[in-house]
């Protein structure tokens, strides 16, 4: 049994089960396992939560301004420092039935002599095991602390982490997981760094670890949010505008579409490299500098008329002077040989892939215009007479990712069934996160959550799925802090 010596809980009812059941957890680990934590040793507990992508999403990486919502939904964890220089990670389950995950390993294997840290050995590292690829979340966080010089040697860790947020399902399980674990790691050794700064290095772990293409928006909400507000984030690259609290009288769900979401997947990449074909071929339409790359097949743009932000185009002035110049589709090949290559430095373009750049370029410029009246809308709340419109930019957001290529059936038809429940209470549902599948957020009246569940239920009629909902909102890992503990 542990005291707490420090922190609060802050009456959150599955952190303080995760306290209480620490002991019971760790018992049931394999082996040696069960003896994870050194019991005369401080034990630092952590809490980052979700999130819905309520709009956004992957105007992200093209610098579009973003509305997620932390949602109640949250990963914890249990944090050791060592004298050794073991890393040790259990993962518990989120079922039952399922068995631990568990990974170690001796910190020298993934340091270049001893002490520096190789971004792209490392990323091979976890890449190369499909079965241990989810420890790049964790060790990451320390290597990129590492890796940054915000330490100078790191010691060895306990870690075990618990999380309620479904994985795969387009609610940014991973950057709960690293604002979690990043939290721990400042908290342990002291490093005083704003929340958006410990974000971006969240962002880091996703990027250079653990090799997902993702912007920032995840790890903002993760470390940066706080309950029932919306976090307001221009992704140029990570400008936090605030928090925009969401009316009274407005909730916001998610319906799990039984598809799985993964940020690595093709099509979400292809997209974001259609995304930046379409912005190269922008800047030179309008004259801008453009200089080879340090990467093959890479471009380095001098942009002082939009920052490099392909969402920083305003819709008129795409229309008027560049959409002529935008093909609906284009091979790599044809493009490489035309272009020579585009500025993102994490994705690149397959001479074979036939990309869908209209589209793509359109996503983000329209999608900026839509997230800021929503934005605007809420910050000068006039009543429920306003939803209708919320919902109708959702509905835009919506079909805009379907005509990317990031649609699913299951997701259309979660929004197609939530248009049915608007004399219930329901004004608008979208996509979340990624696309191609995952959850679908929902936005409607306070009291509409029988609409949300008549949603859901019709849904598993139809597809035989459960079709989980996600409802509530609570705070990111700054607001939570830490909690340490001793053995009692």
């Amino acid at each position: 049994m542990y005291e707490i010596i420090s922190g609060s809980t802050h009456g959150l009812r599955d952190t303080e089960d995760f306290i209480v059941t620490l002991d019971a957890d760790v018992d049931r680990l394999p082996d040696r396992w069960s003896r994870l934590f050194d019991p005369h040793r401080e034990i630092i507990v952590t809490r980052a939560p979700g999130r819905i992508d309520l709009m956004g999403g992957i105007g992200d990486y093209s610098g579009s301004l973003v509305l997620p919502l932390p949602i109640a939904d949250a990963t914890h964890v249990a944090f050791q420092k060592t004298p050794g220089r073991s890393i040790r990670v259990a993962s518990l389950p989120s079922a039952r039935g399922e068995a631990p995950r568990l990974f170690e390993i001796a910190l020298e294997e993934l340091l270049v002599d001893g002490s520096a840290v190789n971004y792209d050995a490392v990323r091979k590292f976890f890449a190369a095991s499909t079965d241990e690829h989810w420890a790049a979340y964790v060790v990451g966080a320390l290597l990129v602390l590492l890796g940054e010089g915000y330490l100078t040697a790191g010691e060895g860790a306990n870690i075990l982490v618990r999380s309620t947020v479904p994985e795969g399902k387009g609610v940014s399980s991973s950057a709960a997981l690293e604002a979690a674990v990043m939290q721990a790691l400042l908290t342990a050794y002291q490093i005083e760094i704003p929340a958006p700064e410990a974000a971006l290095l969240c962002q880091k772990v996703e990027n250079l670890i653990a090799g997902a293409p993702c912007g920032v928006m995840d790890q903002m909400a993760a470390c940066c949010g706080q309950a029932n507000h919306l976090v307001e984030l221009l992704c140029q690259p990570a400008d936090l505008k605030g928090l925009v609290a969401l009316p009274s009288p407005l909730a916001v769900w998610g319906i799990d579409s039984g598809v799985r979401h993964a940020i690595t997947g093709a099509s979400y990449g292809t997209v974001r490299a259609a995304a930046f074909m379409g912005y190269r071929i922008i800047a030179g339409s309008a004259g801008l500098k453009i200089r080879p790359g340090p990467a093959p097949a890479h471009v380095e743009i001098e942009d002082p008329r939009w920052n490099g932000y392909l969402a920083n185009v305003a819709p008129e002035e795409f229309e008027a002077n560049f959409a002529a110049s935008i093909p609906e589709r284009m091979v790599g090949r044809e493009f490489l040989d035309r272009y020579q290559g585009i500025s993102d430095p994490f994705t690149s373009i397959d001479p074979d892939v036939d990309y869908p750049v209209r589209r793509a370029t359109e996503h983000p410029i329209y999608e900026n215009r839509r997230v800021s009246e929503f934005a605007a809308t809420l910050k000068n709340w006039q009543g429920l007479a306003q939803a209708k419109r919320l919902g109708e930019l959702m509905r835009q957001s919506h079909q805009s990712y379907s005509e990317c290529g990031l649609g699913a059936d299951a997701t259309d038809r979660l929004v197609a069934l939530a248009a049915t429940q608007a004399d219930a209470g329901i004004f608008g549902a979208k996509i979340s996160g990624g696309g191609n599948g995952g959850t679908v957020a929902i936005l409607g009246s306070r009291d509409a959550g029988p609409a949300v569940e008549a949603i859901a239920k019709n849904f598993r009629a139809e597809s035989g799925h459960l079709a989980p909902i996600i409802s509530g909102s609570s705070s990111g890992a700054e607001a939570f802090g830490a909690v340490r503990l001793m053995r009692a």
